[in-house]
């Protein structure tokens, strides 16, 4: 039958994918020469620190019944992709990205770097989004935060773009 999810799974998932952005941010920042790529990279941190908080409100608010449902998605299209995510086709959300930085990196090499990762963290959260069956209710998992989260993660992509943009 494959991989399937829980909501506890799911969320325990996205905690992690906000820790791996929060230590790629602060180790960039170490590393960024000057003083203003420092303070975005930071507040980037900062941003996917409470992000990480948000997913660990969903998980706590959680009923025993949803840490064991497994039924979350029954047209299977979501979970077939969080299936791809858990098994590292898409991306490894398990890995810590920061551990890939060696410190001699550019800042145009940091920000494309980064605009990935949230790329991949918006199709990942669009998912979890998408997961929430109607029986449940649209907020029961949060359906509506997962959507304000999307769109900081989309505000990250568009600033990100931007500091690109004026290195070049």
């Amino acid at each position: 039958m494959g991989i399937t999810f829980n909501a506890e799974e799911i969320l325990e998932i996205a905690e992690q994918i906000e820790r791996n952005g929060a230590n790629f941010y602060r180790k960039a920042a170490e590393n960024a020469a000057e003083e203003e790529h420092r303070n975005i990279l930071t507040g980037l941190a900062e941003m996917e620190d409470g992000h990480e908080k948000t997913f660990a409100e969903m998980k706590a608010a959680l009923d025993p019944k949803e840490r064991e449902s497994r039924d979350m998605d029954p047209s299977h299209e979501a979970a077939g992709y969080l299936r791809a995510v858990a098994d590292g086709n898409v991306f490894d959300h398990s890995t810590d990205p920061s551990k890939t930085l060696t410190g001699s990196e550019s800042m145009e090499e940091i920000l494309k770097i980064a605009i990935g990762m949230e790329k991949e963290s918006v199709v990942f959260y669009t998912g979890i989004r998408e997961m929430v069956p109607e029986r449940l209710g649209a907020d029961r998992l949060g359906a509506d935060r997962v959507s304000a989260i999307i769109k900081q993660e989309l505000s990250h992509i568009t600033l990100l773009s931007k500091q690109l943009a004026e290195l070049k």
